[in-house]
């Protein structure tokens, strides 16, 4: 029995009188709506109408039970009503996950501006380089930079991230400056391991696509370890561009392997179902694919060397 369908039922029939006119508004016939009150009142156990074959009243349960259904049907009209105000419009809590740095550096920057626009959304923004589980950890989406292993898992493409490959200037004048990709093999490589592709490092050289194994004493799962790592001389790092500005700009780090850039990596908003996305995620998957698309580091244009150094 479907208890909400026979409350409602239950009302009507008290408020109209009667069956008949019950099963001429929901189309029912009067038999099915006679069964249903009867099996409401086996559900409770106890008898809630009086019925003749001239009258019907409600026993002394049936007045208790009527006026505590109407209070429920109240509060469930009024749930319906509250969610259908809301559609189409972003509201109520949205929980982001994001990397660490790059939700530091160009997601946190933004929040501001995406509450001014939809004031009626509360952000909760989580940082994590680990690939946490959505569901389990109650999220309503998350951004994801690198390449996509989970299908199970709706992903729209907001950005791209160049990379370049650098080392502080300290690092090059102790151990000497890499001409090609393959002269990594005779240096510390400093692997950021929450990357798929981990240890091997892709490069887009003159002649194609060119892959490394690199090795190194140093390795980390978080991308500002490997960026602090890079500055305090442990090695060389294939890195976002967005991770260093001024260490670039004033030579403390510096690009090498200018013609053999790092194979770039998609930025993702990821979500866990198609169905009925709320209007709250599509609002910030929108905010971000534009802001993304107008940042130099963030929409892939420009060469990587030009790019770590612009905003």
């Amino acid at each position: 029995m479907d208890l909400l369908t026979a409350m409602r039922l239950f009302h009507r029939v008290v408020e109209t009188g009667g069956f008949s006119e019950v099963a001429r508004q929901t189309g029912q016939t009067q038999p099915t709506i006679s069964r249903t009150i009867a099996a409401l009142e086996d559900h409770l156990g106890v008898r809630l109408l009086n019925r003749s074959s001239r009258s019907m009243t409600l026993t002394d349960d049936g007045r208790q039970f009527l006026e505590q259904a109407g209070r429920a049907l109240e509060a469930v009209a009024e749930a319906e009503a509250s969610v259908g105000r809301r559609r189409g419009h972003p509201t109520g809590l949205l929980r982001v996950g994001t990397p660490v740095a790059f939700g530091r550096l160009h997601v946190a920057p933004r929040i501001a501006a995406f509450l001014d626009r939809h004031p009626d959304v509360t952000v909760d923004l989580s940082l994590s380089d680990a690939f946490v589980d959505l569901v389990t950890d109650g999220l309503d989406l998350a951004v994801r930079v690198g390449v996509l292993d989970d299908p199970s898992l709706i992903a729209r493409r907001i950005g791209t991230t160049r990379r370049a490959t650098v080392a502080s200037a300290a690092y090059l004048a102790r151990r000497g400056i890499p001409a090609t990709p393959a002269d990594l093999l005779r240096h510390d490589c400093i692997v950021y391991t929450r990357l798929a592709t981990g240890s091997r490092w892709h490069f887009d050289g003159p002649e194609g696509p060119i892959v490394v194994t690199v090795s190194g004493r140093f390795r980390a799962d978080n991308s500002e370890a490997v960026r602090e790592g890079v500055i305090a001389g442990a090695g060389i790092g294939v890195v976002p561009v967005w991770l260093f500005r001024d260490e670039i700009t004033t030579g403390r780090v510096q690009i090498v392997l200018d013609a053999f850039e790092p194979s770039p990596l998609p930025i993702h908003a990821v979500y866990p179902s198609r169905r009925l996305v709320a209007p709250k995620v599509r609002a910030m998957v929108e905010f971000l694919a534009a802001e993304f698309a107008a940042s130099p580091v963030l929409s892939g244009r420009g060469d990587a060397s030009h790019a770590a150094t612009v905003g």
